[in-house]
């Protein structure tokens, strides 16, 4: 959510693997474009999470197909009782049967996909500065049309537990978004998230894992499992700012994304309030970018009414799809924006590269 175009390394819950499952013998008759929304790979230490929403749309995608089922023009339907029909449906292969059951699948998750914020519009904050400054690298590089490599950096919600399909989780969002608006452009997202993790666990392979990728925007979330692993906040920040330095010499853009507000987060009010001022202060002193993810979240629900449960699944602390997409659409919004500066000629001095979605 690596995810080089198709996404790998997101999950389902138990009840989307068995449907996939069901489905994975008939994966050779369906078209290569669509296969990959369908196979999928599960964490070792993590199982997927279908979220409450996608369960409702799902419901909902069904109920439809049998109203329309039964509205349906009668010469059209089949006669089961004649004896064609009962030869054509005997004749039948079983595997075909399957595969159009995971092709409808398919379709659901892409339905579902298009049509996500008609249920609930994503809207910038009302609540959150809205200084902009630029993302200078990767900025130059899609306004002359030159390939981007932006990496993904992070723990679960990166990786993408609770999203119901890789299409869902934050990093492929983002990279479709980016696609849509710059057509031509070569743009790769690579997906680093590995679940359980903070600062500790990333440094290790922040390396091998960003570093020698050369990217040229690398978006890293941390400090959520910091808080909920009571883990010394001052030796979270040297670790951060430590890998912060690194990544800017190897001459990358960064935007440090802070803890979600979601229960398991703000049960710990104290602890999270001093990640979400630590890591700006990390990013006001590296001159990098900060999306105040805890704060844009807060907004949804406190000035846009929007309940928990409509962005956070059950376990009460990762994002479903909406949430994702709304992360996801709000943090590319940005991107663009700073191509656009720089376009028009906007000149932000190269070490000065904070800012704030919207």
């Amino acid at each position: 959510m690596s995810c080089h175009r198709p996404f790998r390394h997101s999950t389902f819950r138990h009840s989307a693997w068995r449907t996939v499952s069901a489905a994975a013998a008939a994966l050779l008759l369906i078209p290569a474009s669509i296969a990959p929304l369908v196979a999928q790979t599960v964490s070792p230490d993590q199982h997927a999470a279908l979220s409450p929403g996608a369960k409702a749309e799902a419901a909902k995608v069904e109920a439809a197909k049998v109203e329309a089922a039964k509205s349906e023009p009668q010469a059209t339907k089949p006669d089961a009782a004649t004896p064609a029909a009962a030869a054509d449906q005997a004749s039948e292969p079983p595997q075909r049967g399957v595969a159009v059951r995971a092709i409808d699948r398919v379709k659901e998750v892409a339905k579902s996909a298009s049509d996500i914020f008609n249920r609930v519009p994503c809207l910038p904050p009302k609540g959150v500065a809205k200084t902009l400054g630029s993302l200078p690298h990767v900025a130059s590089k899609l306004a002359a049309g030159r390939p981007v490599t932006i990496i993904a950096f992070g723990s679960s919600s990166t990786q993408g537990y609770g999203s119901s399909s890789p299409e869902f989780t934050y990093p492929n969002r983002l990279a479709a978004q980016l696609r849509r608006h710059y057509p031509t452009a070569d743009i790769t997202v690579v997906n680093r998230g590995k679940g359980g993790e903070d600062t500790p666990e990333m440094m290790a392979r922040l390396q091998t894992e960003v570093i020698d990728a050369h990217p040229d925007l690398v978006i890293w979330q941390v400090g959520t499992n910091a808080v909920l692993r009571n883990l010394d906040p001052g030796e979270t920040g040297k670790q951060v700012e430590d890998g912060v330095a690194r990544i800017q010499a190897a001459g990358a853009d960064i935007v440090l994304v802070d803890p979600q507000y979601s229960p398991r987060v703000t049960e710990r009010p104290e602890s999270a309030r001093g990640m979400v001022k630590l890591l700006g202060r990390i990013a006001a002193l590296r001159h990098v970018g900060i999306f105040p993810r805890f704060e844009v979240m807060r907004d949804w629900h406190e000035k846009q009414a929007i309940p928990i449960n409509d962005f956070v699944i059950a376990d009460g602390l990762h994002m479903n799809d909406w949430g994702y997409a709304c992360f996801a659409q709000l943090l590319g919004d940005d991107i663009i924006r700073s191509v656009g500066q720089l376009k028009l000629g906007v000149n932000v001095p190269a070490d000065v590269r904070t800012y704030r979605p919207m």
